[in-house]
């Protein structure tokens, strides 16, 4: 029992990995304005969530604590290791920290920061000229930084999941599309012919397969 109760409650830790990850976040991705405001407000309420039932009150683990010692007896519910659920529920065997899904779970973070670090310095150059952001991720995709947001949520729900950021994910990938749209038209309200030729040629979130330099000439922007 003394083991199981030093696994939480530590809020010491609640905080610091919550601020570690919504600060690198926001220095990669800048919010300016609402809309940026709620991608990064929602992204950062989801890791709070996150870090409060991982080192804090282990919800999921109370309310499944029941089902998990009727079917997996050798297992504390409480326990810490137990909170990597996905590890116990596939019947994976070994310290969770170095699993197969612990390892997905960290390259998937890795590569959404990445992609939020390389979108930003993209779109902050279009941006202070005037101009549609086309090239590095935005080559492949219109919107990178939704798509990183996604790939750093998606990594922690296989390392950590429970019940809320379970619910909270898909809604917020709806709220990322929504968001996405209200991007298109404010750009094809601005760049007229030369967004669409570029909307027709790259996806909104998943890359084409291929080389991104087959992409057809785009005509160029009308001067201000």
């Amino acid at each position: 029992m003394e083991q199981t109760m030093s696994a939480y409650g530590l809020w010491g830790l609640v905080i610091v990995n919550s601020l570690v990850f919504i600060i690198f976040a926001f220095s990669f991705f800048k919010p300016n304005s609402p809309r940026d405001w709620r991608t990064f407000g929602t992204f950062a309420a989801f890791i709070v969530a996150l870090f409060v039932e991982m080192y804090g009150v282990p919800l999921t683990l109370y309310l499944l604590a029941g089902w998990l010692q009727s079917r997996y007896p050798q297992l504390d519910p409480l326990s810490h290791d137990a909170g990597h659920l996905w590890h116990s529920l596939l019947g994976l065997e070994g310290d969770p920290h170095f699993g197969v899904l612990h390892f997905l779970s960290s390259l998937f973070i890795f590569a959404g920061f990445w992609l939020l670090a390389t979108a930003w310095r993209v779109l902050y150059r279009a941006q202070q000229a005037g101009s549609l952001a086309e090239s590095g991720p935005y080559a492949r995709i219109r919107h990178p930084q939704y798509v990183a947001f996604s790939l750093i949520m998606f990594g922690f729900l296989l390392q950590w999941p429970t019940l809320l950021t379970l619910l909270m994910f898909p809604v917020l990938l709806l709220m990322y599309v929504h968001l996405a749209r209200q991007e298109d038209r404010w750009a094809a309200s601005h760049f007229g012919d030369h967004w669409q030729h570029y909307r027709a040629w790259v996806p909104a979130f998943i890359p084409r397969l291929g080389n991104a330099s087959d992409q057809p000439a785009t005509p160029q922007e009308p001067k201000p």
